[in-house]
Order: C-alpha cells, then structure tokens, then sequence
C-alpha cells in the first residue's frame, strides 16, 4: 500500500513558508536609516551611555533588547529637535547616573574617581615600606641556612 505525498509536500511547504519569515523580523526589529544626521547623532550619545542589562557596554555595541528600546527612545528625542546634553539628562533623569559611560564629579562620586590614586598611592607606601625594613636586614639575612640545606644521605 503506497501512501500519498501530499502530507509530506505540505509539510516542506509549511517549512519554506516558516523559513521566508525569518528575515523579515531582523529588518523590522532595526529602525530605518532614513536620516544619516540623526543616526551620527545617535551614535555619538549612544557611546556615551550604558547598557543596563549588560552593564560593560554601550547602548551603540549592546544587542539586547533595552540598548535597542534606549536607542530608540534616543533617535525620537533626537528627531524632536533635543541636543545630546538633552538625550544624556532624559536618560540620567529616568535611569540614573549609572546609565552614564562616564559618570559625573560629584559628592557622591568621589570615591569612585579617587579610589585608583588612592590605591596606587597605597601600594607606593607599602612598596617603600618593605623596600626600607628589607634595607636594614643585616646581608647575612639573605644567606642561605646552612641547616636547611643540608640533604640526609
């Protein structure tokens, strides 16, 4: 008893049509480049502002989909006439000082400008610290001990 074909035809019919549409929501999910301005614009704010999600890139690097809705969110403010200055306080007003790349000098971020002169001045004082304590050893100190060395035969 041969069976029909038809199932299996619609089935790799069903398949092809699947497969036709995946192209389709990559170019719906990217915003048309309509104007070259706006998008340079877009870029240079984008660089300057973190993506929340992945939190060591940029909105303008980052594939998720908050950096996609930020950039969005960033191209509307842009195309409504808003500066960058306007874009980065839109973002910092809803998100944050972390949204930014590069946070501002400010009380409550001294600590996180300080602290890399604050540690290398430290290790310079522990640095200077040994090098002067190893300076007034006597030489015989970095000899070897004669006991130690000795290897049972």
């Amino acid at each position: 008893m041969r069976r029909s074909p038809r199932p299996w035809a619609a089935l790799a019919l069903c398949g092809l049509a699947l497969l036709t549409t995946l192209p389709a929501g990559a170019l719906a999910a990217t915003a048309p480049l309509d104007d070259a301005t706006v998008e340079a614009r877009l870029r240079q704010v984008a660089t300057e502002l973190r993506c929340l999600v992945c939190q060591n890139q940029t909105i303008a690097d980052s594939q998720s989909g908050l950096a996609q809705d930020l950039r969005d969110e960033a191209r509307a403010l842009i195309r409504r006439g808003a500066s960058d200055d306007e874009v980065r306080h839109y973002m910092t007003e809803r998100y944050g000082d972390f949204v930014l790349y590069r946070p501002p000098v400010k009380p409550t971020t001294w600590l996180l400008w300080a602290a890399p002169a604050l540690l290398a001045a430290a290790g310079a004082v522990l640095l200077a610290l040994t090098l002067r304590r190893r300076a007034r050893l006597p030489a015989d100190a970095f000899e070897p001990d004669p006991d130690l060395s000795e290897t049972s035969s």
